[in-house]
């Protein structure tokens, strides 16, 4: 594995070298894994590690099903596109990501504090947006949380978004975001690293 571009990286943060390489600069997207199962209480450790993620006033949208089952699982592959529906059907533990768009009925014991926070988002179009939004900061925080439990996670969006949100969740208030295959890398689940851009490419100071 080739060293970080900026090797003086180490020296500015608190995190552990080793943790710097697990969760990120040795970290990768798995598109195989071994057949090792992923037991719950491997994924139950990792969401109460991840559930402490930040969210737009504590909103929590992230809803997910485990698929474990053979029936689950062949119903959640015919509606994955192209290579994703084997890697899907490989791997040893699929998680289905969704986002609450109703999640404002539980913010009024999620900001106790506040005096009916639910009102803020009674219009659909940005109480929809927030949902996805803060669903994405959820699912980044779960993919560190994979890592950090020695698994390796591999995200995927080619699916049928609407038809997946019916088979799994069917309530007409759930939006399946992302597909997630869980397990121990296979020594082959690797592609190259493809480039990231540079700071400067990036940041600007005003």
């Amino acid at each position: 594995m080739s060293a970080p571009e900026n090797s003086d990286a180490p020296r500015h943060l608190t995190l552990a070298p080793e943790a710097q390489n697990q969760l990120f600069l040795e970290a990768r997207t798995a598109n195989a894994f071994t057949g090792e199962p992923v037991p719950e209480e491997q994924i139950r450790a990792v969401y109460e590690l991840v559930k402490y993620a930040p969210t737009s006033m504590n909103q929590q949208p992230l809803r997910m099903v485990l698929v474990r089952s053979a029936h689950a699982r062949e119903r959640l592959v015919t509606h994955m596109t192209g290579r994703n529906q084997e890697k899907t059907a490989k791997a040893p533990l699929v998680a289905v990501v969704a986002a609450d768009l109703d999640f404002h009925e539980e913010l009024p014991r999620l900001v106790p504090f506040m005096e009916r926070p639910q009102d803020i988002f009674a219009e659909a179009a940005p109480r929809e947006a927030s949902a996805t939004f803060n669903t994405a900061l959820q699912v980044g925080y779960f993919i560190l949380g994979i890592r950090a439990a020695g698994l390796a996670a591999g995200p995927m969006v080619g699916f049928d978004h609407a038809a997946v949100s019916k088979e799994f969740f069917g309530d007409g208030r759930h939006r399946a975001v992302c597909v997630v295959n869980i397990g121990h890398p296979a020594p082959d689940a690797w592609t190259d690293r493809l480039p990231r851009l540079a700071y400067e490419e990036v940041v600007t100071t005003v």
